[in-house]
């Protein structure tokens, strides 16, 4: 049972690396009705739900008509449910980001399951349904690690080192420069200038033709 577990997540992955490098058509469903696309990428924010910038981010992706994806840091929720019920509600993906942002590797296995099921309950709460994603702290993740989360990984193919830069321009520059269909795109939503370079990135790869969709929808046919 094990070693299945672990085949699929594997497939998984590996299934993840051919769409982002062209080799798997890229479709959404919508209504049950597969529409293909040729030019797609998925948004993801790790780290909030941030009360200062996570609802602005919100409100620029719903008036643009674009679902992202959210990895959730569990301490951050507390205080935060309306804005998490609101990414469920405007059909973004929601998925766990461990309960305090920890390195799981090297954790005992106690640590690691109480970091996933306390977000994970966290975001049930409120959204009513169970969480099926987790992108794990610094993309590090073994076997061990995969045992105990019971949860499918999504790393990302493209990183914006928007945590680092925190420059909006160098970091929608380097997105329409370099991205490229397929590709799940690494950002966070607890930075004034990645909110705002998101929004961006969105007006300019729209203008070139890009669709967004959730993560899932680029792993999973």
């Amino acid at each position: 049972m094990r070693y299945t577990k672990i085949a699929f997540v594997c497939v998984i992955i590996i299934f993840s690396m051919l769409t982002a490098s062209g080799m798997v058509s890229r479709t959404s469903k919508v209504s049950d009705k597969v529409i293909y696309y040729e030019k797609v990428v998925a948004l993801t924010f790790d780290d909030g739900p941030s009360r200062l910038y996570t609802n602005e981010l919100l409100d620029g992706l719903k008036e643009r008509g674009v679902r992202a994806t959210f990895f959730l840091v569990g301490e951050n929720i507390e205080g935060n449910e309306e804005i998490v019920k609101r990414m469920y509600d405007e059909g973004h993906l929601i998925g766990n980001h461990t309960y305090s942002h920890v390195k799981l590797v090297g954790m005992s296995d106690d640590a690691i399951i109480s970091e996933i099921s306390r977000t994970n309950e966290a975001i049930s709460r409120i959204t009513g349904e169970e969480v099926t994603f987790i992108r794990p702290p610094y993309g590090i993740i073994d076997e061990r690690v995969l045992w105990d989360v019971s949860l499918t990984p999504i790393l990302w193919s493209y990183d914006t080192n928007d945590w680092c830069s925190q420059n909006a321009d160098c970091i929608v520059k380097n997105v329409v420069k370099n991205v490229k269909s397929g590709d799940i795109i690494l950002m966070h939503d607890v930075y004034k200038t990645s909110v705002s370079a998101a929004l961006r990135i969105v007006d300019e790869l729209q203008a070139m033709g890009y669709v967004f969709v959730t993560a899932d929808e680029l792993i999973i046919e």
